[in-house]
Order: C-alpha cells, then structure tokens, then sequence
C-alpha cells in the first residue's frame, strides 16, 4: 500500500481554517495522535495496521493538522505516523518534547535545554523531516530556568529544525515570557466543555492570534451526557460528542480542537462536529454547562 496521501475536502474543512504563526492555514478540526498507540498510551498498537487506517483515514476526512509528541509511545505516534501519512503533502504535524515517560502513566518534565534539542533530533529523524512544523514545549520544566528552555526553543527555529514554537499547560504569565524570547504561535492547554480553567488563556491567545489547541477537548463521561448537552444532540440528531466539539469551534476563532481516537467510527463522528452549526441559544445554554457531567 502506498504510504502517499491524497486528501479532499471533507467533513473537518466546513470549520473554517486558522493560520498557524506564518505557515500555512489549517482546518480548524484536528487529530490528536495520542490513542493510537498501545494501552495506557504506552508501547506500539496491538494492531499498527488499524492505527495506519485511522491516520489516513482522518486526512481523507479534511483533517490536515496532525498532533503528536515524542512521549506517545514513546517515539510509537511518530513512527506510525511516517508510516501512514509520509511525504505530509499539504499537511502539518506538530510534535512537542519536554515530558519523560518512565512507565504506563508516568509522565515528568524533563526542560534541560540538551534534552530538547535531542528530542527535536529525535523526531526530526522518526518523522523523516529536515523541519518540523510545529515544535511545542510539553511542559515547562520547574526545575530548569524557564528562560533556558524557551531559549533553545528560539536556536532550533533559528536553525531552521523548527518552523513554529508553541507551548502546553501554560500560563498567560508564562505565555508572555516565552514571547520575549521566541515567538510563539500556539498554545495547548486542556479545555472543554466542563474545564474552562484556561479560559483567560484562551481570551490571550485570541487576542494576540495565537493557535489555541484544547487537549482532551470532549471532556470524560460525554458521550453519556444527560441533560442540555443531550437534548442539543437529539435535536440536532447528532452524537453529544459533536456537540462538545461544535462548542469548541464557535467558542473562538483561534480555536483548534485536536480530538484523538483508535477507532474509525469515533473518527467519523468526530470529523462531523465541523459541519454542526449551533444556535445562539444553544451556545448560551452550555455556556452554563459547568457542572452537567
């Protein structure tokens, strides 16, 4: 099978497109590339076949933002997706390094300024790259200067290893420290529907025009929703998931909702959510959904 992608225009390219620093515009719907490595996010797929499956399948639908780490796997994400979507004609995929993984569910901050840049070599390497797209600290580190870290960050891009910088789990403090340092063009904090913690991130990075990426964008337990959530859903006679979704995409226009899946099913639902089109009421209504699920 041949590993060349052509994608056409599908369900994700009706959610508009952002463009991401001064590279070029994606669709505004995305793939997290985290689930389709092994249990727990740990170690290769039981079936690498499907996971390569999913990958194209997700850029025949319109996707053409792909988000990944070296920490999936770790090096499994970035391996799988060479396989599946090399020479990444017309699209953009975004890794991030800065986070260790010792074990099944273990994660540390690791921002020793030689570490990062041996992760970039790294991912550079496992995705077949001379650059990569969008570089994106982890975590920072606290144990580690934060300046030192976002300086690294600022040598590789001015190497050109690096096209864009952006950084996850951050403040708008820490957001604008980096930003004296190396430009930033987006942010990935977790957002959705009943964690809105980041909401005055979200109001910087739309403000400023930086890509705001919500990891786990459809938050646990949705799916089974009870509820305003629900009640959109049967209305619109679409899943609660695309509702979460749909939320996300007209909450700002900076928005880029990354959900990630092993599941072709799940994919195409998801992939959906770019074409529902809520209503002011409903957009109000779960504005409130705060303690719903």
């Amino acid at each position: 099978m041949s590993s060349a992608i052509t994608h056409s225009a599908g369900p994700a390219a009706a959610a508009g497109t952002f463009r991401i620093g001064e590279g070029p515009e994606v669709r505004r719907l995305g793939f997290g590339a985290m689930r389709i490595t092994g249990p727990g996010v740990w170690g290769p797929p039981a079936d690498p076949k499907a996971a390569v499956e999913v990958l194209r399948r997700a850029v025949e639908l319109g996707v053409d933002l792909i988000d990944t780490a070296d920490s999936y796997g770790p090096g499994t994400s970035e391996e799988l997706i060479r396989e599946a979507l090399h020479p990444y004609d017309g699209l953009t995929v975004a890794t991030k390094a800065g986070q260790l993984r010792p074990g099944p569910g273990r994660w540390t901050p690791c921002g020793r300024p030689d570490y990062l840049r041996q992760q970039c070599e790294l991912s550079l390497r496992r995705l077949d790259v001379e650059r990569i797209n969008l570089f994106q600290l982890h975590r920072v580190d606290p144990t580690v200067p934060a300046a030192d870290q976002f300086g690294v960050l600022a040598e590789l891009q001015a190497e050109g290893k690096v096209a864009h910088v952006g950084l996850s789990e951050v403040s708008v403090e820490t957001i604008e420290q980096a930003r004296g340092i190396v430009e930033i063009a987006t942010v990935q904090n977790r957002y959705n529907l009943v964690d809105r913690a980041s909401d005055d991130v979200l109001r910087y990075c739309t403000e400023n025009g930086i890509g705001f990426l919500p990891w786990r964008p459809v938050a646990d337990g949705t799916a089974s929703a009870p509820g305003v959530v629900s009640e959109i859903a049967w209305a619109h006679g679409v899943s609660t998931t695309q509702v979460a979704l749909a939320w996300l995409l007209q909450r700002s226009s900076v928005m880029l909702p990354i959900p990630g899946t092993s599941d072709l099913g799940h994919l195409e639902d998801n992939c959906h959510a770019a074409e529902l089109e809520l209503t002011l009421a409903e957009i109000s209504s779960l504005d409130e959904v705060l303690t719903a699920l």
